[in-house]
């Protein structure tokens, strides 16, 4: 039996386990977190040097794309590492570290997302008090009170789940750190605390999707009363974008952590969590960038001022 104070690491799921595979899962991985380097960072560029595009909905999506390379950038470096260098190791405090950022990432990822919703939801259902009630101001509280909220969960969580006695080893059945994985090897009746949190954590996020839920029952109820084709168009246009892009978060999400054991198994649990964790927010930019005119406009005037300076 062994507890948190002796244990200096932990031992991470190998992907793959011969080297040609895990020479291949190093590069699928680079490819991917480039991807969405590049994406989310030419969607940061674009909204900060397009002036045209300071407006709510790119401001939160400037901020979105943040909290997507801060979460892709949390998981897949040491996933890299392990896969170049066969090996499992990540030290205690590395550990720690990794469960704070994804956390923190994660969470300001939805908190944005719904965030999203409300502008959506302003724009189509309450145009004429769109620029009243999401005035820049109002727009940089809700951004700060998205991060601080995330920052105060990751906290919260961190310091709970590092605190267990862990009594069961320290191999995780995960590629990165993760509170449940980590739960798993504490001590039996020491996790309740943890368990509480969660379910805390989770009424929160079960609030925040009713709401969403509701606002786009509310926007498209309001898009179908528009009159002319092109005005449903224009409406469903700017929402689709973000509807995609939240139900790919949210299903892949609970589908992993609450699905019913009978349908567990490692290799279905890795696919999901790098679905997730690593593929969404690479596809999150190219979601976005195609359905939105202003958006890849602003794009393409970024990449030609960019070559034609090189």
């Amino acid at each position: 039996m062994s507890n948190s104070s002796s244990i200096s690491h932990f031992l991470l799921l190998a992907l793959v386990d011969t080297r040609q595979l895990q020479l291949l899962h190093f590069c699928l991985l680079l490819g991917i977190s480039l991807a969405a380097l590049l994406g989310n960072g030419l969607i940061i560029s674009a909204v900060a040097c397009g002036h045209h595009l300071h407006t709510p909905m790119f401001f939160f999506l400037l901020n979105l794309a943040l909290s997507n390379l801060g979460s892709i950038c949390t998981t897949v470096p040491k996933a890299m590492h392990n896969s170049l260098w066969d090996t499992r190791d990540i030290s205690y405090t590395g550990c720690a570290a990794q469960v704070f950022c994804f956390v923190f990432f994660i969470s300001a990822e939805f908190y944005f997302l719904t965030i999203m919703c409300y502008d959506r939801y302003m724009s189509i259902c309450k145009p004429l008090h769109y620029g009243t009630l999401l005035g820049s101001r109002a727009c940089a509280h809700m951004a700060a009170a998205a991060w601080a909220s995330a920052f105060l969960s990751s906290l919260l969580h961190t310091a709970n789940t590092f605190s267990l006695p862990l009594c069961h080893g320290n191999v995780l059945g995960q590629f990165f750190c993760e509170i449940p994985q980590i739960l798993k090897l504490s001590c039996a009746k020491s996790y309740l605390r943890e368990l509480g949190l969660l379910v805390v954590t989770a009424s929160l996020s079960s609030c925040c999707f009713v709401f969403i839920v509701f606002s786009y029952v509310q926007i498209f109820r309001a898009v179908l009363r528009i009159p002319s084709e092109q005005g449903r168009h224009k409406a469903f246009s700017t929402c689709l974008p973000h509807l995609a892009v939240l139900s790919l978060f949210i299903s892949t999400a609970m589908f992993a952590h609450l699905r019913p054991p009978s349908i567990s198994s490692p290799s279905l649990d890795l696919a999901l969590s790098v679905l997730y964790s690593v593929v969404t927010p690479a596809l999150n930019p190219l979601i976005y960038s195609l359905r939105n005119q202003e958006l890849k406009a602003a794009l393409w005037r970024l990449m030609a001022g960019w070559f034609q300076e090189h």
